[in-house]
C-alpha cells in the first residue's frame, strides 16, 4: 500500500513538470507582458499538430522535428506580439482577453478543418514506453522522467536569461514601465516581441513533449490553458520556480485523485488549486 502511494506521488511530481511546461511560457506573459493570453493552450496544441505533421508525412524523428519547429515558433511568437497583440495592448485588459479569444477560436477551427476531430498522438518509440525500476514496485517512465529534467533546465535558463542578461534587464525594464523605457530609447514593441518570441519556444517544446505523452485534438486547448493557469497561480504570478512548484502541485493532487476514482484526477487538482487560493491568494512563491 505504501509502495502505491509513493509510486502514485512519484508519478504526479513528473506529471508536474509537464504541467510547468505548458505554464512558463503563460507565467512569462502574465508576468513580463502583462496580459492573459487565453489562445495559449491552443498555441501548444497547434505546434503539436506541426509536430505530428513533420513526424507522419515526412517521416522525421520527434526530436529532430522539435527542432525545426523552434525557430519557426520563435518567429511566430514574434510576429504575433509585434503585428496582433501589440495593437491590442493598452490601459484596458479587455482588448487583448477579446483579440486573444478570438485567436482560440481561429485556431480551433483551423485545426478541426485540417485535421478532423479524431485524436491524435505522435509515436514516440522505445523511448515512449522504457521503464526505470527504483524498487519495491516504484517504477519511473523515461520519457516522464526527461520531461521533468527537461522543465528545470528550461526555468533555469529563462531565470538565467531575465534576470543575468542585457536583453532580459531590456525586457524586465520594459515590463516595469513601457513608457519610462521608451523615453530612455528601449524599442519596447520589440522587446516585447522577442519575450513573446521566447513564450513560442517554450510552447513548441511542451508541445513536443505533450505529443508524445498524451492524446490531443483540435479541442484539446483550452483544458491545456486551465491546467497551465493553475499552475501560474498557484506557484505565484512572475515565478517561475514557484510554476514549477504549482505544477507538482497540481500533478501530484490529480494522480491520488485517480488513486480514489478514475472521475476524481482533474477534479482533485481543481480542489487544491481552490484550496490553495483561498488560503493563499498570491500563491505559493510569489515573486516580490
Amino acid at each position: 500500500m505504501l509502495a502505491a502511494i509513493v509510486n502514485q506521488i512519484l508519478q504526479g511530481v513528473l506529471l508536474g513538470g509537464l504541467y510547468a511546461m505548458f505554464a512558463m511560457g503563460l507565467s512569462l506573459s502574465v508576468g513580463i507582458l502583462r496580459f492573459v493570453n487565453i489562445a495559449h493552450g491552443d498555441l501548444i496544441v497547434a505546434a503539436s499538430f506541426l509536430l505530428l505533421t513533420l513526424t507522419s508525412q515526412l517521416g522525421l524523428p520527434p526530436f529532430l522535428a522539435v527542432l525545426l519547429v523552434i525557430p519557426v515558433a520563435f518567429g511566430g511568437g514574434y510576429l504575433l506580439q509585434r503585428l496582433l497583440f501589440q495593437r491590442a495592448l493598452g490601459k484596458s485588459v479587455l482588448p487583448i482577453i477579446l483579440v486573444t479569444f478570438g485567436l482560440s477560436i481561429i485556431i480551433q477551427n483551423g485545426l478541426l478543418g485540417a485535421y478532423g476531430a479524431d485524436t491524435r498522438k505522435v509515436a514516440g518509440g522505445a523511448f515512449e514506453t522504457a521503464t526505470l525500476a527504483l524498487g519495491d514496485g516504484v517504477n519511473i517512465g523515461v520519457l516522464p522522467l526527461t520531461i521533468f529534467l527537461t522543465a528545470v533546465a528550461m526555468i533555469g535558463l529563462l531565470d538565467r536569461l531575465l534576470y543575468a542578461t542585457r536583453i532580459g534587464a531590456r525586457i524586465r525594464a520594459v515590463s516595469d514601465d513601457v513608457a519610462t523605457a521608451d523615453l530612455v530609447g528601449l524599442p519596447s514593441a520589440r522587446i516585447y516581441a522577442i519575450a513573446m518570441g521566447v513564450v513560442g519556444v517554450t510552447i513548441a517544446i511542451s508541445a513536443g513533449f505533450m505529443s508524445i505523452w498524451t492524446n490531443f485534438d483540435p479541442a484539446s486547448g483550452p483544458s491545456r490553458l486551465i491546467t497551465a493557469f493553475e499552475a501560474v497561480v498557484l506557484g505565484g504570478l512572475g515565478s517561475l520556480w514557484g510554476t514549477l512548484a504549482g505544477g507538482i502541485v497540481l500533478g501530484v493532487a490529480q494522480s491520488l485523485g485517480a488513486q480514489v476514482d478514475a472521475a476524481w484526477q482533474v477534479l482533485a487538482g481543481h480542489l487544491v488549486f481552490l484550496t490553495v487560493f483561498l488560503i493563499r491568494p498570491q500563491g505559493l512563491f510569489p515573486r516580490s
